[in-house]
């Protein structure tokens, strides 16, 4: 473990660094996706078709984390990564060698969908092997990982693509089989904790999603953690529209991500560092004021300078936020359904994904920019304030179960 990170990490458990670090191996893999629409141009798939592929990605992310989920509860952590990492792999070999449109979406489905089984599992792997008061940190370094890796792989994207897409395939396959090793040799399976019995009734959860359907605190938190995902998700799909009808180049869209990658890898322990100690759904609320202003001063920019300012203000918003839904949501979830808990946040984040790109997108073409930016400001806002509102009664009942 470095020593010079800040100390909010240091008393991290072993599988928590293994995670990190073999989820920075995943997510330098993380390339075809990017590079998608041009090797589908690559192919001479373009215009309509080239929607059902992208579609087909897109709906993946809604199945997969239900069912990764379920699996996690069912037949365990480290199953459910090893089958949603060797299975996106083989996607990943299947869509290269695709011969037509709709085995092409066909292998994209598959892929998204046995990538966001992961999530899930690895969510409740890292609840299960830390405290209640250390999960919104495990789940910051996660994050981290996920930005490390994804930084770099936006350079090393654009490198391989000039030199042949394959390479893009063969070293996306290849990060996941990697992690798949590292999940099979380095992570021990957690004791599955059994549902509990009441003095008047035994608890009949089951194994679908009853558990969280029941719990009306968590379905009120996750709709309001849906709308602030959505918001921010609009920095990856509607801000490039925004950069092309300013008349300048993908390279500004391209500098913009960088400038978001340099702030959240660089700040974000040491923010974790500062912040974890204050109200965390505070700052969740804070950070998310501040993402969903970004966003909208996306509407005022019509250069470099305002583009930059935007992208500033929304990535301090990204770098606050790091971790504290998963781990409002892992400390709500029951021991035994915790895997569930945390693929209803998954799918809470593939919904607000799916709806930027759908939703958004229309919005920002039919209604116009200024009508998504004002949007987005006003819908952030207020989801943040009923964020602010539920933190009592979060923290009644972490209070109530750390007592029982």
């Amino acid at each position: 473990m470095p020593s010079s990170l800040p100390s909010t990490f240091r008393g991290l458990p072993p599988v928590v660094w293994t995670i990190f670090a073999g989820t920075i191996v995943n997510r330098l893999g993380y390339l075809v996706t990017p590079f998608l629409v041009f090797f589908l141009a690559s192919r001479g798939v373009t215009g309509t078709d080239t929607s059902y592929v992208l579609g087909a990605l897109g709906a993946g992310n809604l199945i997969g984390p239900a069912v990764g989920g379920i699996l996690a509860d069912r037949i365990g952590r480290r199953p459910t990564m090893l089958i949603g990492l060797i299975g996106a792999a083989a996607a990943q070999g299947a869509l290269f060698l695709a011969p037509g449109v709709w085995t092409m979406a066909a292998a994209s489905l598959l892929i998204s969908t046995a990538g966001s089984t992961v999530s899930p599992a690895a969510y409740a792997l890292l609840a299960d092997a830390v405290d209640s008061e250390r999960r919104q940190r495990a789940y910051a370094l996660f994050g981290w990982g996920v930005n490390i890796g994804t930084a770099v792989a936006g350079v090393l994207g654009g490198y391989l693509a000039a030199h042949g897409y394959w390479l893009l395939f063969a070293v996306d396959a290849g990060s996941m089989l990697l992690y798949a090793g590292v999940v099979a040799t380095r992570l021990k399976e957690p004791t599955r904790a059994k549902a509990p019995k009441t003095a008047d009734r035994e608890t009949k959860d089951g194994i679908g999603y009853g558990v969280v359907l029941r719990d009306r605190l968590a379905l009120l938190l996750l709709p309001l953690f849906g709308i602030q995902l959505f918001v921010y998700s609009l920095t990856e799909v509607a801000l490039p529209l925004a950069v092309r009808d300013s008349g300048l180049s993908p390279a500004v869209y391209g500098a913009m991500a960088a400038v978001n990658a340099v702030l959240v890898v660089g700040l974000q322990p040491f923010a974790t560092a500062r912040l974890a100690k204050l109200p965390q759904l505070a700052v969740q609320s804070a950070g998310s004021v501040l993402i969903a202003t970004g966003v909208a001063l996306t509407g005022l920019a019509d250069g470099i300078a305002g583009y930059t300012v935007s992208v500033v203000v929304w990535s301090l918003g990204e770098v606050v936020v790091a971790g504290i839904a998963a781990g409002v949501v892992a400390n709500l979830a029951p021991a035994h359904a915790r895997g569930r808990y945390q693929g209803a946040f998954s799918w809470t984040w593939g919904v607000a994904r799916f709806a930027a790109l759908t939703v958004g997108v229309a919005a920002y073409t039919t209604l116009g920019p200024a009508a998504l930016w004002w949007t987005a400001l006003a819908a952030g806002t207020a989801a943040a304030a009923g964020t602010l509102a539920l933190a009592p009664r979060v923290a009644r009942r972490t209070a109530h179960d750390l007592a029982a």
